[in-house]
């Protein structure tokens, strides 16, 4: 029998899903008629009659080119109920420096942590070390279903005793997310040129059978953390790498010798290769000085400053544009749901730069890039850090 509380806790999912979600077209759609909707998704789980809806596929030019599998909205709302029952048991063996889809370990959390590494490992710059960083190729598509879903029943086995739902449930639905193949059944938006240049190995279009989890699934990043905890572990505990930090498959190791470095590299594609299934993207292994820097998570990280990176500030830069561009064709008016996107997308920028040292950055950009148009119904506020709407009828 599914878990006795199963009703309350798919509410939760539901308020959990909906955040940030507000105005899309299929949770505005369910929203229509929130509580029938609810009921028949969960007699569909009771009776295990539920079945994945169709996601739309797209491409992604920012800030690299990627494809993007969007699960409908009451798929997504199963995908936080399965990430909040079974996630609090991931975050007990999960390493502290892995970064990505975990509470308060974001992308500003891995850069600090790898800037204290390498003030650490250098004795606050005094000493010799050296930053090996490396990728693994075409990640999400390579991910072996088979042992993705060992992985996760065989630690789910270790805490049974603890355990507070029906486990049998939660494996049927894991096995359902998992083994899913989302391109049998998925509508194509954009252009079919969207995909030119896009290698194979980052499409499940290409992927080979049961392997590869679609990227926009919160279910398929929580995944992505299960699958090289195995490996952070190995890292930290049999290499012996005490200043080691990892971002989805983003990772960086600060170390005093730069020979061992070297070494652990045939040591950890190895591990990759007979363990994961996986492969060590032979382009994007770097291994220099700390005094060279390191590029992380969209900064560079150099001795006692960090910049943000030439690609944010230009993607930052060709989003104003196109913002400009979309108000004056709408004779400069927008819709509330415009002006919210607008909001969303300008401070979430200004969020990101605000840690760095771009204060001139983001005056340049509001006051230079923006168009002036737009200081009729906003305002600058937190020291060119956010954009307020000065009539809030209309956000």
């Amino acid at each position: 029998m599914p878990p006795s509380n199963l009703a309350q806790d798919l509410f939760q999912a539901y308020f959990d899903a909906r955040k940030n979600k507000r105005n899309t077209h299929d949770q505005l759609a369910f929203e229509v008629d929130c509580e029938h909707n609810l009921f028949e998704l969960l007699k569909e789980l009771k009776e295990r009659t539920y079945e994945i809806s169709k996601s739309i596929c797209f491409i992604v030019f920012s800030p690299v080119q990627r494809e993007i599998f969007a699960g409908n909205f009451r798929d997504r709302i199963v995908h936080h109920l399965v990430f909040n029952y079974i996630n609090p048991f991931f975050e007990r063996i999960f390493i502290h420096d892995s970064y990505s889809c975990r509470m308060g370990k974001g992308t500003l959390c891995g850069i600090k942590r790898i800037d204290h590494f390498i003030r650490s490992c250098s004795r606050n710059y005094t000493k010799d070390c050296y930053i090996l960083k490396l990728d693994i190729k075409g990640y999400f598509m390579a991910i072996d279903q088979n042992i993705l879903y060992a992985k996760i029943e065989k630690t789910l086995l270790k805490f049974s005793a603890e355990i507070n739902f029906d486990f049998e449930f939660i494996q049927w639905l894991l096995k359902k997310i998992i083994f899913h193949n989302p391109i049998k059944n998925c509508y194509v938006k954009g252009k079919e040129s969207d995909w030119d240049g896009l290698p194979e190995s980052k499409s499940l279009f290409c992927a080979e059978a049961q392997k590869g989890l679609p990227i926009g699934n919160l279910t398929s990043q929580l995944f992505g953390n299960i699958y090289l905890n195995d490996l952070d572990h190995f890292i930290k505990q049999k290499l012996h790498c005490r200043y080691y930090g990892r971002y989805v498959d983003d990772f960086v190791i600060v170390y005093e010798r730069k020979e061992y470095l070297a070494s652990i590299i045939p040591l950890i594609r190895k591990y990759l290769s007979k363990n994961l299934q996986l492969e060590l993207h032979p382009l994007k292994i770097y291994l220099q000085h700390y005094s060279k820097g390191v590029s992380f998570l969209g900064s560079v990280i150099k001795p006692h400053r960090i910049y943000v990176r030439n690609r944010t500030k230009g993607n930052f830069y060709q989003k104003i544009q196109k913002w400009n561009d979309a108000f004056k064709a709408k004779n400069y008016k927008f819709s509330p749901g415009e002006w919210r996107q607008f909001l969303a997308m300008v401070n979430s920028y200004l969020g990101t730069l605000k840690h760095f040292r771009t204060y001139k950055l983001r005056k340049k950009m509001l006051l230079s890039d923006l168009s002036a148009y737009f200081w009729n119904f906003v305002y600058i506020s937190n020291n060119y850090g956010k954009l307020t709407m000065k009539r809030q009828d209309l956000s």
